[in-house]
């Protein structure tokens, strides 16, 4: 079972049906990097962060994520909060 951030930039992605290499495409990266984020092998930084929410036009997730982040709620609970925000991909498969 899929938890944590990278599941939540994944759902985000999807919600905005785009394909891990359009993703990469948009974000000037390769889509096995993409593909290191969404399955929790490598952390974004904070630009890339931001650009995911951007490129994936889930904005309001992202500064959701950023102010529970910021007051320190463990990242699982926040994405379990956030997930039916995400919708449209079975988010409770991730719970």
């Amino acid at each position: 079972m899929k938890l944590g951030l990278g599941a939540l930039l994944q759902a985000c992605r999807i919600k905005s049906g785009m394909s891990q290499e359009d993703l990469a495409a948009q974000m000037n990266r390769s889509q096995t990097c993409i593909s290191k984020y969404e399955n929790n092998r490598k952390p974004p930084d904070i630009f890339t962060f931001m650009e995911w929410f951007k490129q994936t036009n889930t904005q309001e997730i992202g500064m959701l994520l950023s102010q529970q982040m910021i007051n320190g709620i463990d990242i699982n609970i926040i994405v379990q909060s956030l997930m039916p925000i995400v919708g449209g991909f079975g988010w409770w498969f991730f719970l």
